[in-house]
């Protein structure tokens, strides 16, 4: 049976847990907290005591709310950024004990425990050891820098400079790549100039755009573009910036419709246009193996943007700040305290 109390009024959680708890989306903008019984892993599958989870921008539709959403979500969805400690392990596991940090595709991470299948879960060194390790987008950002191809001594512009965007300016400075940051918010532009971007330009004029990276590309437009942002003038934006066999790689979450594309410019200037999206989830375990590597390498560095921590009960707070995105924001964390 469950007994579902608004955030307020959770009691304090037992030290001896036979109980989980996760947020729950109620209805569009609206989060509880919701005991549940403690599942146990079945065969091939371990549990997660969760250290925490990276709050994403593919949450937003749901936590504004779509026709197509059904509500209340289930209880930790959509959080899937998951890392912690195997608590418990099902029959048929070879490669994992108790014990173990990890990081893992989960889909209810918003929660103080998950399961997720073995050949979803990945080891964090003990380099990692106490820092936050969000395997999923870090993965993610690994992922569409080998889709970009980008080379030494390459011009690469970057649209929109997030977590994502700055992470992937770190990749592409490590390759040796010139790198021209394209945004809207100063504090973003700030961010890019930090992760080693040579060049920034605010995301305010189209045509103004266009004209400044012509002249920094003399001429010839870049030889790579990312399209970080999900929308669809951006996108468009990207199309003009990217040069003649050039390729554009679309890395934004496009969550919310159809896009017009100005296809006749992808046709003349003969750009291959890349979704960088993987849905293998071997692809993005592959990915996030890379990115503990880049960041053992100090090719990549994400700490610095995990720059807002939540608890669960700070849930609503942590998907306002996501959608709202005040100055000093880049990336929310849940992080669960100790019991």
């Amino acid at each position: 049976m469950r007994a579902s109390k608004s955030v307020q009024e959770m009691p304090p959680v037992s030290e001896k847990r036979t109980e989980l708890t996760a947020a729950v989306l109620k209805e569009p903008q609206n989060v509880i907290l919701d005991n549940l019984q403690l599942p146990q892993p079945k065969q091939g599958e371990v549990r997660i005591k969760l250290e925490g989870s990276g709050v994403c921008a593919s949450n937003i539709p749901v936590w504004e709310g779509r026709d197509w959403f059904d509500y209340p979500i289930t209880a930790g969805e959509p959080g899937h950024e998951g890392w912690g400690i195997v608590d418990a392990v099902g029959e048929g596991v070879e490669n994992l004990t108790k014990g173990d940090r990890v990081t893992a595709l989960t889909y209810n991470a918003y929660a103080t425990h998950d399961i997720a299948k073995e050949e979803s879960v990945v080891k964090l060194p003990d380099s990692l050891d106490g820092k936050p390790f969000p395997g999923e987008p870090l993965g993610c950002a690994m992922n569409i820098f080998n889709r970009s191809d980008i080379q030494q001594g390459q011009k690469v512009a970057i649209v929109g400079s997030g977590f994502l965007g700055t992470l992937l300016i770190q990749l592409a400075k490590s390759a040796g790549a010139e790198v021209i940051a394209i945004s809207r918010r100063e504090f973003s532009l700030e961010t890019a100039k930090k992760a080693g971007a040579d060049h920034l330009i605010q995301m305010n004029d189209h045509y103004e755009i266009i004209e400044k990276v012509k002249e920094l590309t003399n001429q010839n437009f870049c030889e790579r573009v990312i399209e970080c942002t999900g929308k669809e003038w951006p996108l468009n934006l990207s199309i003009e910036l990217t040069g003649e066999r050039g390729k554009l790689i679309v890395a934004g979450f496009h969550q919310d419709g159809m896009r017009n594309v100005n296809v006749q410019m992808l046709n003349w200037r003969g750009i291959d246009m890349i979704s960088a999206h993987e849905r293998d989830p071997q692809k993005y375990i592959a990915g996030i193996e890379a990115a503990i590597k880049a960041v053992e390498a100090e090719k990549m560095d994400p700490f610095p943007l995990f720059t807002h921590h939540f608890a669960l009960e700070e849930m609503e707070e942590a998907y306002k700040h996501l959608t709202e995105r005040p100055d000093g924001f880049i990336k929310a964390l849940i992080i669960n305290q100790p019991k």
